[in-house]
């Protein structure tokens, strides 16, 4: 284990237990606000600790075995001692890995559900057929893990295309799994009307957003200007002959959402609501992080995170996640949803980052 880590993990326990003592005084127990204070703190560190507490103990134990193989002569307990060795290396491992995750600054958002946000860029009709692949992966994606999946609001192309949709994802820890697929996605392959077989490059930029409440956001009346109109379909032709289509501009910021998929203006207004409270949200957040992405940027050397993130070449079957230098040639399964294979090294590579950050603040 690295020596930053040992030494934080240390202070960490010296810590604990200066709860626990607190935890155990009269006084502190009379003042109930202060007691539950302590005890959230108290409980924040338990896995942390316990997990240290295990460490320690399996390496003096792992020390003791080591000293005493190089020592003993005996051939049947030297193998004894190799096998007892090894898994005690495997133990230990893991522990330092869990410990390292343990760690990490919790993300606040990553329990909350999500506004996923699909655009077609670049590349016309192609970059609107991509759009609902990309769309058709993620809600697979969503059926795999047991999430629910509602369109907020699309807006398609007519020939089988998306230039933009908006989606609710709600389950289990949705933020944490999906958080990393802001950017933009890139396409390449031969189009349908491509009659001499060349390769066009598409794109399609994503943005993954914490769904926001009341609490989070507060929006006054005043702040809105609220529109109504006749909804339309691909090609601007009416669908609806009621004004139930809504047009949402919050003054302050400039933005716009509008929403016209339900018959009723009422819900349209519930949902451009919902999406503008989730934008205003994630703007907001991105001034609190300003400075902390400025540092991330410096230490990837890449920079913005809202720059090409991942290729999808259809002729080579590839999928390249151009952050951590991945690549994959199982380009059907990743569009069927199969996309633990693409998330995992991602998140591991950014709790790595994540990591050498708290290092580097110490």
């Amino acid at each position: 284990m690295q020596p930053f880590i040992l030494e934080k993990l240390e202070g960490l326990e010296v810590q604990f237990e200066g709860l626990e003592a607190r935890l155990a005084d009269p006084s502190v127990y009379a003042n109930q606000k202060l007691f539950q204070q302590i005890n959230r703190e108290h409980a924040d560190l338990r896995d942390i600790v316990d997990n240290f507490r295990k460490y320690k103990e399996i390496s003096h134990s792992f020390k003791e075995n080591t000293e005493m193989f190089q020592e003993e002569t005996d051939e049947e307990m030297r193998s004894l001692l190799r096998e007892e060795i090894t898994e005690q290396e495997g133990q230990m491992e893991q522990l330092e890995q869990s410990l390292q995750i343990l760690l990490l600054p919790k993300d606040p958002n990553d329990e909350r559900n999500i506004l996923l946000e699909i655009r077609a860029g670049t590349g016309g009709d192609e970059a609107a057929l991509f759009a609902a692949d990309l769309l058709r992966m993620y809600r697979r994606f969503a059926e795999r893990q047991g999430w629910q999946c509602d369109i907020i609001s699309v807006n398609e192309t007519g020939l089988g295309g998306i230039k933009e949709v908006i989606v609710q994802i709600d389950g289990k820890r949705v933020y944490s799994h999906l958080k990393y697929e802001s950017g933009v996605h890139r396409v390449q392959r031969v189009p349908s009307t491509e009659t001499q077989g060349r390769i066009h490059t598409s794109a399609v930029t994503v943005a993954v957003m914490p769904e926001a409440d009341d609490v989070d956001v507060a929006i006054g009346p005043k702040d809105l200007k609220i529109d109504v109109f006749r909804a339309s379909g691909p090609g601007g032709q009416s669908v609806n002959t009621t004004d139930s289509a809504v047009r949402i501009t919050h003054l302050p910021s400039g933005l716009v959402v509008i929403c016209q998929d339900e018959k009723s203006q009422h819900k349209n207004k519930a949902k451009a609501l919902k999406v503008l409270r989730s934008r205003l949200f994630e703007q907001e957040q991105a001034k609190q992080h300003a400075q902390e992405a400025e540092m991330r940027r410096s230490q990837i050397g890449s920079g913005d995170r809202s720059e090409k993130i991942r290729t999808y070449n259809y002729p080579q079957s590839r999928v390249s996640d151009h952050r951590i230098n991945l690549t994959l040639y199982s380009l059907d399964s990743i569009l069927d949803g199969d996309l633990n294979p693409v998330l995992d090294p991602l998140l591991a590579a950014m709790q790595t980052e994540a990591l050498q950050q708290v290092a580097h603040q110490d």
